[in-house]
């Protein structure tokens, strides 16, 4: 780690610390209320509208979908469709739905909410369109037509044969909304979200909190803790600082230079680690000097000493990347594919090389967010990098849904890198939303760095239509080893997601698709 930067860390660590010593006894929170901090404010509890897995660990809670990805593993599992066959030509998905549901504002569950749910996503002259916008409608794009034979069967036809579908399904974008409660509230929806769920929603006070209470007539079995409130807590020092002083009961993203205090009180405090498919990168604007020459693409990412972040800065909480699909996807990884060496005069041959010597760059980062990995910590040492082979770079620095606003829109011409983090359940998801040309956001994708490779894109769609699983891992590891050397990106991390919670809390667990399932945990 750098001197300056092993410094700044040392005063947190004496101030949490002290707060240690001064808490002498844990303060006790309600048993029959679960408090969670989180890293972020949500932007929406639509989960339609939703891209963050910050508001996905609410919205698994408040809604289900046809399918899930089972406890603990990517597995598909049945949900709200108790079962389902698929045409021997993958073409026709038909679901038989579980009976007797209703959602939590009375109205029933079946198979004409379920078509609501996607049509309002998918057509555009729907008279509930526009109470999106619906940024990952792409996962559905496929569907050309949705069938209802009874209230209990739904039938999707697709245009092509699409591997990813029932992954998808599982995905917050496929949980299943009330369509009256949509009707109700209109573009408000976000802020009345109305599911099948666990938990009703009761309360959203801006920057201070969302409440859902048990649904006591839960498909699934009724939760054991009656309320659950999530706080917003972007400083990660508040938001360590609060589960020190039995302020909350669990808090997710822990930051590393803290895991330390939680691990050694293990008479207060349970840890909880698992690794999923989790890429923490620096997207590079491709369209404008001095990222539109590959040379200096790959010449920041030999630059950057990612070993060195993920161990001094991540404390070992994370892997270095290689490329767009996390390892997490053994099947689909590409062995051949390895991360950039830490390699300064490399960086420097090739920036002398591309004539970018002396570039002054503008990079975004955010304050925190979801999954975002110390942000502002491991800006200013990919900007201590980049100095030191000649590079010029200025941080801007922006609260998290306001980053959003800004890095989703695009990188302009004035802005040259911006720190991003994506967790998946499925290889195809983030280079698919990332990566390909249709995915600029003038076409409604998240190519925020308007990279674009002809051949990446007949890769990926190749590999979408395939359903042979060994055909489709083989084009993902093309993908991997094209989308390396063009080095769109400056690779960074695979983070090992984390949480705390008191010991007074039972049954909790960390899930490889970073949502967070509230429904078995307990409180003494």
């Amino acid at each position: 780690m750098l001197p300056a930067l092993r410094k700044s860390f040392m005063p947190l660590c004496f101030c949490l610390c002290a707060l240690l010593w001064q808490v002498q006894v844990q303060a006790k929170t309600p048993a029959d209320v679960l408090l969670i901090g989180q890293v972020a404010e949500p932007q929406s509890l639509d989960p339609q509208v939703a891209t963050a897995a910050n508001d996905a660990r609410i919205l698994v809670n408040i809604y289900d979908g046809l399918v899930r990805n089972g406890e603990g593993k990517l597995d598909i599992e049945p949900a709200l469709a108790t079962r389902w066959t698929i045409s021997p030509d993958g073409l026709t998905y038909r679901f038989h739905l579980r009976e007797g549901v209703k959602f939590q504002d009375g109205t029933p569950f079946n198979a004409d909410a379920v078509k609501f749910t996607f049509e309002r996503m998918l057509d555009d002259k729907n008279p509930w369109h526009n109470t999106g916008p619906f940024p990952l409608s792409f996962f559905f794009s496929s569907i050309k037509d949705i069938q209802t034979p009874d209230p209990n069967t739904l039938v999707f036809t697709l245009k092509e044969p699409f591997s990813p579908f029932l992954s998808n399904l599982a995905t917050p974008t496929g949980l299943i909304v009330s369509p009256a409660a949509v009707k109700k509230y209109g573009k408000e929806f976000g802020r009345h979200p109305v599911g099948t769920g666990a938990f009703h929603f009761a309360e959203w006070k801006a920057n201070q909190r969302v409440l859902v209470t048990a649904n006591s007539d839960y498909w699934d079995g009724k939760p054991t803790v009656q309320n659950v409130v999530f706080r917003p807590i972007t400083d990660a020092n508040t938001r360590v600082a609060e589960m020190l002083s039995g302020g909350i009961d669990a808090m997710v993203e822990v930051p590393p230079d803290t895991v330390k205090l939680f691990t050694e009180q293990s008479d207060r405090f349970r840890l909880y680690q698992t690794t999923g498919p989790h890429v923490w990168y620096v997207m590079l604007n491709t369209q404008v000097p001095p990222f539109n020459d590959v040379r200096v693409r790959q010449a920041v990412n030999y630059a950057v000493n990612k070993q060195s972040l993920v161990n001094n800065i991540l404390q070992g909480s994370a892997d270095v990347a290689d490329g767009p699909i996390p390892r997490a996807f053994n099947w689909a990884a590409n062995p051949d594919v390895v991360p950039y060496p830490y390699d300064p005069a490399k960086a420097r041959a090739l920036l002398k090389a591309s004539g970018a010597e002396g570039a002054t760059l503008t990079f975004y980062v955010t304050e925190g967010g979801s999954g975002m990995l110390d942000p502002i910590p491991m800006a200013t040492a990919i900007q201590a990098d980049l100095k030191a082979v000649g590079l010029n770079v200025s941080i801007q620095t922006y609260e998290w849904n306001t980053y959003l606003s800004k890095v989703n829109a695009g990188l302009d011409n004035h802005t040259n890198m911006a720190e991003m983090a994506w967790m998946t359940n499925d290889p195809d998801t983030l280079p698919f939303l990332t990566l390909r040309t249709d995915a600029w956001p003038k076409k409604g994708g998240f190519n925020s760095g308007y990279y674009s490779n002809p051949q990446v894109d007949t890769l990926l769609q190749r590999a979408r239509m395939t359903t042979d699983t060994a055909a489709r891992a083989a084009l993902y590891r093309q993908v991997q080893q094209q989308v390396h050397d063009d080095a769109p990106w400056i690779f960074v991390a695979n983070w090992k997601q984390n949480a705390v919670t008191s010991t007074r809390i039972q049954h909790f667990a960390l899930q490889p698709n970073f949502s967070l399932l509230l429904n078995r945990v307990t409180k003494q």
